[in-house]
């Protein structure tokens, strides 16, 4: 699978851009602000139906406009697809496949897989757990249509069961009957949820191992381990005896909401511990191994976008990540970079076809 041609309509700084891309590796190089990782954004959205980076789908419209428009076609199995993003103010967001709107956009994830990493990533390992079971979560998702959608009942059940214990309190009355109604798909949704996560954290852990290893020469090392409040205990029972503490605080203390990866680097928090450079290889390391498992359940090569990661590593590990993704277990990658000086030599010693843009004044140049 690739994405051939991307076109936007104001997005972001871009008023309107069209590209074509070549399989391989395709590198967008440019100043910081310039807009190299709004193409990046670009892209995930034909992807996920959303920007990475920001929730409200408004703020990716540029300034002074009242819609946005985004347009991929993709060779997907030998076959051509096109998918259509539109987001215009006060309506809902639009999307497309082959000029057929989607009835759910959950439908959509999975289509076209796609894994991105960003310095925003860093918050992997600086931020709480909740980002953690959201890369989790990411991961599963595309690939597994059943458990995207026991989440989602998951979530909409614990937001109810929260709301019931809010209101419980402030009228100074508990109805545990009407709370059960909400505990049972917490329960039901919740355990097969845990299952699915630790059989993916079991496979998972040796791809990062090995990859890890790949881009720091083997000489340090790292552990990934999950941590879950039903990993030695029935979930019925973990939330009987947190009932109490419910009531108090006024929300559903303990759950598979509450799941955390542990991230570590020579027996200690990599968070505490690490270097940016290690810190970054790790993160690059975990998106790799996101890669590696996404391709070996679906039997699709995912997009590979590598968003400005190359700054705070050294030329070894640059080089060592770029000899990787230009191998023959990648398909299409995007890249950007400030400039020509890093990535260049590396490029011309890659035995793979690319393509290089500049991307200034709004707009997006091919480099002869």
């Amino acid at each position: 699978m690739y994405l051939k041609e991307l076109s936007i309509l104001n997005f972001k700084n871009f008023p309107q851009e069209e590209m074509e891309f070549c399989p391989r590796l395709n590198v967008f190089l440019g100043n910081n602000g310039a807009g190299k990782t709004n193409l990046m954004d670009a892209i995930y959205y034909l992807s996920f139906c959303k920007s990475y980076f920001n929730n409200i789908d408004s703020q990716s419209i540029r300034h002074d406009e009242n819609f946005l428009m985004i347009q991929g076609n993709y060779l997907l199995n030998d076959k051509n697809e096109a998918v259509l993003c539109s987001i215009k103010k006060g309506q809902k967001k639009q999307f497309k496949r082959n000029r057929k709107d989607y009835e759910k956009l959950s439908d959509h994830i999975g289509l076209l897989p796609l894994v991105m990493v960003s310095p925003s990533d860093i918050k992997l390992i600086l931020d709480g757990s909740d980002v953690r079971r959201k890369f989790v979560n990411g991961v599963i998702s595309q690939y597994d249509k059943e458990y995207l959608e026991d989440l989602l009942v998951y979530q909409k059940a614990l937001a109810q069961r929260n709301a019931l214990l809010k209101d419980f309190a402030s009228k100074r009355h508990f109805d545990a009957v009407s709370l059960e109604i909400w505990t049972e798909p917490i329960i039901e949704t919740g355990e097969r949820i845990h299952k699915k996560r630790l059989e993916y954290i079991k496979e998972f852990i040796p791809i990062f191992n090995k990859h890890y290893n790949f881009i720091s020469g083997e000489n340090e090392i790292v552990s990934l381990e999950y941590s879950s409040q039903l990993d030695n205990e029935d979930f019925r029972e973990v939330l009987k005896r947190s009932l109490e503490k419910d009531r108090q605080f006024q929300y559903t203390t303990a759950g598979i909401h509450k799941d955390d990866l542990e991230l570590s680097l020579g027996g200690y928090p990599i968070k505490q511990t690490g270097s940016q450079g290690q810190k970054k290889s790790y993160l690059v390391a975990l998106k790799l191994a996101q890669f590696d498992f996404i391709k070996k359940v679906t039997g699709i090569t995912p997009i590979f976008l590598l968003d400005d990661i190359f700054d705070k590593l050294d030329r070894h590990r640059v080089a060592k990540i770029l000899e990787l993704v230009a191998g023959n277990n990648f398909g299409q990658i995007f890249i950007t970079d400030t400039g020509p000086e890093r990535i260049d030599p590396i490029l011309k010693g890659l035995n793979a076809e690319y393509r290089i843009f500049t991307i200034q004044n709004n707009s997006a140049l091919l480099n002869p």
